[in-house]
Formats: structure tokens, C-alpha cells, sequence
């Protein structure tokens, strides 16, 4: 068994704005907090993981496929593997939740050497 405490990590800024901490895994998912600040982007992306998360803190907007798609304070969401998305923190709140990536997401471009 694994065990990873939020307050032991240090996170990355992948964009401006957007911070990012892989937390616990498995050989066939890992958890990933982050915390988007007022007015932050996640530019258009697409990665092969399938993506599960849950917002607990703030309001975050998703943009896919030309529809937008608002999640708050107790919402989940899917992402289908290789669906282009990004993501908005439209709020004067930032927008803090955990992500759910299968398989697992090793070595993000950001945190590459």
C-alpha cells in the first residue's frame, strides 16, 4: 500500500498559472492534485490516459468538441483518452480538485529533464 500526503508535495506550474502534483500510484492508474488560479488556462491538449477527477474547490470550465461544459464544488467529470480538452478558470477562486489518469502518467512534459 501507498500512501502520499498533499502537504509533502511540491507542486509544478505547468502553465501560468496551473499547478500540478502527482500524488499515489499504480501499474494501471496514479492521482494527480491541482490547483488553477483565477483567470489560468489549460491549453487545448490531448493525452492517451483516460481522465476521471473531481473538482472540491472553485469552478472550472472544460472545452471540448466546441461545447463548454461548467464543474464546481462537488462535481466529477470524464475524459475519453485521446479527446482533445482544455480548460478555464473563469472564477475570482481557484480551482483546486484531483485527477485520475489510467494508465498511469509518468513523467509529464512538465516535469521532464
Amino acid at each position: 500500500m501507498q500512501r502520499v500526503a498533499l502537504e509533502d508535495l511540491e507542486a509544478s506550474e505547468a502553465a501560468d498559472g496551473v499547478h500540478l502534483a502527482l500524488m499515489a500510484g499504480s501499474e494501471s492508474m496514479n492521482v494527480q492534485h491541482f490547483e488553477i488560479e483565477p483567470g489560468a488556462v489549460v491549453e487545448e491538449h490531448s493525452h492517451p490516459h483516460e481522465q476521471t477527477g473531481f473538482i472540491y474547490e472553485g469552478e472550472l470550465t472544460f472545452l471540448t468538441d466546441g461545447e463548454e461544459l461548467v464543474c464546481g464544488p462537488g462535481d466529477s467529470y470524464a475524459i475519453p483518452g485521446d479527446q482533445p480538452h482544455a480548460a478555464e478558470n473563469r472564477g475570482d477562486e481557484p480551482v483546486r480538485g484531483v485527477d485520475i489518469f489510467s494508465p498511469p502518467r509518468e513523467n509529464p512534459s512538465w516535469e521532464e529533464d
